[in-house]
């Protein structure tokens, strides 16, 4: 267990041009936050501009037998800051990522292993984010996030990031 105010050291930037490799990224991300690994990811990969995880329902369980809320929520931030990082780490650009603000809809149980995707609100999104980086050295992204069980929709989310200077 780290040291409470002691950084966990950076994953390396990956070579211009590449992106980062997903399951190298998983695990540093596991020793960086305590809290990971018991969440149950099993897969994280992109498509296209979503970043899309597979989660194991058992270690997220509620007292009812379904997914506990605030797993989910957890989950729906954290998933928001990855892909925000590995979008940061895509351009070469180190820097720290926060939630400004996050929301989640429960709009049904998840009673199975599920699957989380997340993407940028707007399709320009990343290109203001790009340009406001250039220009000021920080900005904000709004992301949205997708909670499926099987073929049902359980939760909706959004967040929004904050790129520090």
């Amino acid at each position: 267990m780290r040291e409470v105010g002691v950084p966990h050291p950076r994953l390396a930037l990956p070579a211009a041009g590449q992106g980062d490799d997903l399951i190298a990224f998983r695990h540093w991300l596991e020793a960086a936050i305590p809290l990971v690994p018991p969440l149950g990811i099993r897969d994280m990969h992109w498509q296209d501009d979503t970043l899309v995880w597979s989660l194991s329902l058992a270690p997220n369980l509620k007292d009812k037998g379904t997914g506990f809320g605030g797993s989910l929520a957890a989950q729906t931030t954290l998933i928001g800051w990855c892909w925000v990082t590995l979008w940061l780490r895509s351009q070469g650009r180190e820097q720290n990522v926060v939630v400004a603000e996050a929301s989640q809809r429960f709009k049904a149980p998840v009673t199975g292993d599920y699957r989380i995707l997340c993407r940028p609100e707007d399709l320009a999104g990343p290109a203001a984010l790009a340009d406001r980086l250039a220009s000021r050295g920080k900005g904000r992204i709004a992301l949205v996030q997708e909670l499926y069980c099987g073929d049902t929709l359980c939760l909706t989310a959004r967040g929004d990031y904050a790129v520090l200077p």
